[in-house]
């Protein structure tokens, strides 16, 4: 299956989430073959990371969202486990500090960017921005927004204003060779139970547990209409999201790295080309070594 084509959206139609598949269609791969596809995609991005890193011309931001417990955690080892880390890193965005406050909501991602030729990795992103507070829109009251006095202010024109900018930054930094690589992890709330249980049932996984999740999944419906709403105002043709199905998480994995790998491989990152008179130059370099040895 063609999952860049298959799971692309890119606002040219209105999304409605419940139309959105949360699993692969059958036959689904056996898990063995689903990870024997994960590894040959891993050693595939491997390369194509070098040759990002050693051309220095794009920065790439991959950004994963989603509800709690969709995956985000897990699929950053299981996917990036092949990259260099001197040209990976991962930022996850929570609860904006004192000092984030005190800039505009995309000065921290603005700094978060990474450098050419390296990769990015955002655990959570901008979208908090129209998500969390979307939801809960008393949390702008303390911000010190211009304009936002009450609940009443923290409406749709405020969003809508939000959505504009998102677009227009991504696009901006597309301008300036930096691609944000956009995956929403959209699973069933069924299924967030399910692994909310096995939080609880499973010592090991105890510690991922938090009775904040529980009551935030009483706004479920709340956050879907949240979502939709952000996933029709800010996918482009240029900057679509990914909507990928992800009641499995070893079937979003594989359908994760397969997509970076194309999307990554149209870049057609390169290795610098070496002249002929740099290639003389190492061959000179070369052969004043090995005479040095031999001396």
């Amino acid at each position: 299956m063609d999952y860049e084509n298959e799971y692309r959206f890119d606002g040219s139609d209105r999304l409605h989430l419940k139309n959105q598949a949360t699993s692969l269609p059958s036959p689904v791969p056996d898990k063995d073959t689903i990870k024997a596809q994960l590894a040959d995609n891993i050693t595939k991005l491997a390369d194509l990371q070098a040759r990002l890193y050693a051309q220095s011309t794009y920065g790439v931001v991959i950004l994963l969202q989603g509800k709690d417990a969709a995956g985000k955690d897990s699929m950053i080892p299981h996917v990036m486990s092949g990259l260099d880390p001197e040209g990976t890193s991962v930022v996850s965005f929570k609860q904006p500090t004192s000092s984030e406050l005190a800039h505009d909501y995309l000065w921290r991602i603005e700094s978060a960017l990474p450098r050419r030729g390296s990769i990015q990795i955002f655990n959570r992103s901008q979208y908090e921005d129209v998500l969390i507070s979307r939801v809960h829109p008393e949390i702008l009251l303390g911000q010190h927004l211009p304009g936002v006095n009450t609940v009443a202010d923290v409406n749709d024109d405020l969003f809508n204003q939000r959505y504009h900018d998102i677009a227009h930054y991504e696009e901006y930094l597309n301008h300036n060779g930096f691609i944000m690589l956009k995956f929403f992890l959209h699973y069933s709330r069924d299924e967030q139970k399910r692994r909310f249980e096995k939080r609880i049932e499973v010592p090991e996984k105890n510690w991922k547990f938090s009775a904040a999740d529980i009551k935030e999944r009483a706004f479920w419906d709340d956050y879907q209409r949240a979502y939709e709403d952000m996933l029709n105002h800010t996918a482009t043709k240029e900057n679509p999201w990914y909507i990928v199905p992800s009641d499995s998480k070893w079937n979003s994995r594989m359908v994760v790295s397969d997509i970076l790998m194309k999307r990554l491989d149209a870049l057609k990152p390169e290795f610098p080309t070496v002249t002929d008179e740099q290639k003389q130059q190492l061959h000179d370099i070369l052969d004043h070594l090995q005479k040095d040895e031999k001396s």
